[in-house]
C-alpha cells in the first residue's frame, strides 16, 4: 500500500511540475501615432442672462436663445449637428452685498463639418447674443481610417521591439497569444478658459482660429 501511495504522489509531484513549467513569453507594447489636420470641430457657446426676477430672466435667456438658433440653421447647420446642454436656473447670494440675483444661462454644442465658416458663425453668434465661448475641440471626419492606421502602426511597433528582445538573446519570436488594445482617448481635448463676449468687429472677417494638428493615437500591449 504504501509503494502505491509513494507511486501516485511521484506521479502527480511530475504532472504539477509539467503544469507549472514556465513557457518562454514576451510581453511588449507599441503606440501607433497619426497627425492629421482637422476639418471638423465641436464649438461650445452659451448664453447667460442675469436680474432680480427668475421669471423674466428665464424668458430673457430663452428669448436670446431662440434667436440664436435660428442663425445656427440660417447658417446651414443641420439640426442633427448642434444640441443644447448645461441649461440651469439659480439664486445666487452675494454675502458681500447681503443681496441675491437669479442667474440662468444655456450652451449649445455646434458640430460644424465645414471649418472654412468658422469666422462667419461666430460672428453671427455673437451679434445674435451669445456672450459665452466655452471652448473648441477639433476633429477629423476620417477619424475610423485613421485609427486603422494607428492601430496597424502601434502592432508594428510592438513586434519590432519583441524582435529586439528575442533576437538578443539568441531566441526566435514565436506566435502572438495576447493582444490588449490600451488605448485612450483619441483626440486632445483643447477647451479654453471660459470667456465672455462683449463684441466683435463685424466690419471684416479675420483670423481668429489656428488650426494646427491633433493627433490619432493607438496603443497596444502583445504578449508573444
Amino acid at each position: 500500500m504504501k509503494t502505491i501511495i509513494l507511486i501516485l504522489t511521484l506521479m502527480t509531484s511530475i504532472t504539477q511540475a509539467q503544469e507549472n513549467k514556465l513557457i518562454p513569453q514576451v510581453t511588449v507594447s507599441g503606440e501607433g501615432k497619426i497627425k492629421v489636420t482637422p476639418d471638423e470641430a465641436l464649438i461650445t457657446v452659451g448664453v447667460e442672462n442675469s436680474g432680480k426676477d427668475a421669471v423674466e430672466v428665464k424668458k430673457k435667456n430663452d428669448e436670446t436663445i431662440d434667436v440664436v438658433i435660428k442663425i445656427i440653421k440660417k447658417n446651414g447647420i443641420p439640426l442633427t449637428d448642434f444640441q443644447s446642454q448645461r441649461i440651469s436656473l439659480f439664486k445666487n447670494y452675494d454675502f458681500e452685498t447681503k443681496k441675491s440675483n437669479y442667474m440662468a444661462n444655456q450652451s449649445i454644442v455646434i458640430h460644424l463639418k465645414n471649418l472654412s465658416k468658422y469666422e462667419s458663425l461666430m460672428v453671427d453668434l455673437v451679434n445674435s447674443g451669445v456672450n459665452q465661448i466655452q471652448g473648441v475641440q477639433f476633429k477629423t471626419s476620417k477619424i475610423d481610417q485613421y485609427e486603422t492606421e494607428a492601430r496597424k502602426k502601434a502592432v508594428l511597433q510592438a513586434k519590432k521591439k519583441a524582435e529586439d528582445y528575442v533576437i538578443t538573446l539568441d531566441k526566435k519570436l514565436g506566435k502572438a497569444i495576447l493582444v490588449s488594445d490600451t488605448s485612450q482617448s483619441n483626440y486632445p481635448q483643447p477647451m479654453y478658459a471660459n470667456m465672455m463676449v462683449k463684441e466683435m468687429d463685424t466690419g471684416s472677417v479675420n483670423e481668429t482660429l489656428a488650426i494646427g494638428e491633433i493627433e490619432v493615437v493607438a496603443n497596444v500591449s502583445i504578449t508573444f
